[in-house]
């Protein structure tokens, strides 16, 4: 199930946290709860993409993106991700999410989330991300503009543009 509760407390606590620009950093204070586990007590692998999501929620919603895909009548999408999973968390401990868009091309934003507890990353992420409307996907310099953006010049990391050109020779059914 989704944890609402979590998103609900998000969206409550918005106004508390400072807001963001593309490019910056959100950190959130997580626990491994209850309904997060798998049969060993950690965190479920699956849990963690889920978790990663309020991260990504977070900086849409303080940088104001949010905002202006409500206005907009557009919707956000997962289109691409890769995980490492290096260390367990396992149940109640704490950890803290951190999420940043680390590059954009014409089509694509692209996340890199990690979830650390004491200073050692337990998983990571790169997830690529668009905006999308009724007409397909939108533009990252259309998105950009529109929240307020100028001089827009779209650069990618080359270990981000070489996951992408390596996903795009991937067979697909």
């Amino acid at each position: 199930m989704y944890p609402y509760l979590r998103l609900l407390k998000l969206l409550a606590t918005k106004k508390t946290r400072k807001k963001l620009v593309i490019g910056d950093e959100s950190v959130l204070p997580m626990r491994v709860c209850l309904v997060d586990i798998d049969p060993f007590m950690e965190l479920n692998n699956g849990r963690h993409l889920t978790m990663m999501d309020f991260g990504r929620f977070d900086l849409a919603l303080r940088s104001g993106l949010i905002s202006v895909v409500k206005q907009k009548g557009w919707g956000l999408a997962v289109a691409g991700a890769s995980v490492r999973y290096r260390h367990r968390l396992k149940l109640m401990q704490k950890y803290t999410l951190h999420s940043q868009v680390v590059g954009y091309d014409d089509r694509w934003f692209y996340f890199h989330q990690k979830t650390i507890r004491h200073g050692k990353v337990h998983s990571a992420a790169l997830i690529r991300t668009a905006i999308t409307s009724k007409n397909g996907i939108v533009k990252t310099r259309v998105v950009l503009e529109t929240m307020g953006y100028d001089n827009i010049n779209p650069t990618v990391p080359d270990w981000v543009a070489a996951w992408a050109a390596a996903d795009e020779l991937r067979p697909w059914e």
